[in-house]
């Protein structure tokens, strides 16, 4: 991996826990020599990610549409406008090695699930990490259950996401995945054929 793609709220949520663990996978991504491609805002617990990685002498990349172009982070590496969200996420997912998202709320569930559905089809094949912090995700976690336990979701997809609480584990994990066969493909062990 060269390039770590981070969903993250844009506004700080009411737990310090989640801004300074994004900061810490900020400063984790740069010690590591990766390149963290995100957004590209400010603020919130996606700007505290930034902010870490480019006080550890990382390289930033952010990715946002011109009509937030105000909310910039001003200390990127390099910034690229696009004009829609569908293709922001596009160009992050294009740019990225494997994502990572941390706390937050429609919009990098969004995003999460959207790169996951993308993994069932068999259409990329890397990482997604939850960086759990103060286990936030851990309702999301209990729902993916449910979800595999109902034949909704094959039990290889289930295991797709990768879970942790501190960055150094979750980049450990993502580094040793494998990407399990895609839905489409009917040889695929687990779980009712085109079970999503």
């Amino acid at each position: 991996m060269k390039r770590i793609c981070v969903y993250a709220a844009s506004n700080p949520g009411r737990d310090r826990r989640f801004g300074e663990a994004a900061a810490r996978l900020g400063r984790v991504v740069a010690s590591r020599g990766l390149e963290m491609v995100y957004g590209g805002g400010r603020l919130g617990v996606m700007g505290r990610a930034a902010d870490g990685a480019i006080a550890a002498g990382g390289r930033v990349t952010g990715v946002i549409p011109r009509f937030m172009e105000a909310r910039v982070h001003p200390g990127l590496t390099r910034v690229e406008y696009v004009e829609t969200m569908h293709e922001r996420k596009a160009r992050m997912a294009a740019l990225a090695d494997g994502f990572v998202t941390l706390p937050g709320g429609l919009g990098t569930l969004e995003e999460t699930v959207e790169i996951l559905t993308w993994t069932q089809l068999g259409l990329h094949r890397k990482p997604l990490g939850l960086l759990n912090a103060a286990g936030y995700y851990d309702p999301l976690l209990a729902w993916m259950d449910r979800a595999a336990r109902e034949g909704f979701l094959r039990p290889e997809h289930r295991a797709m996401v990768l879970v942790a609480g501190e960055p150094e584990d979750l980049l450990g994990l993502m580094a040793d995945y494998r990407a399990p066969a895609s839905i489409l493909d009917d040889g695929a062990a687990g779980g009712p054929p085109g079970a999503a």
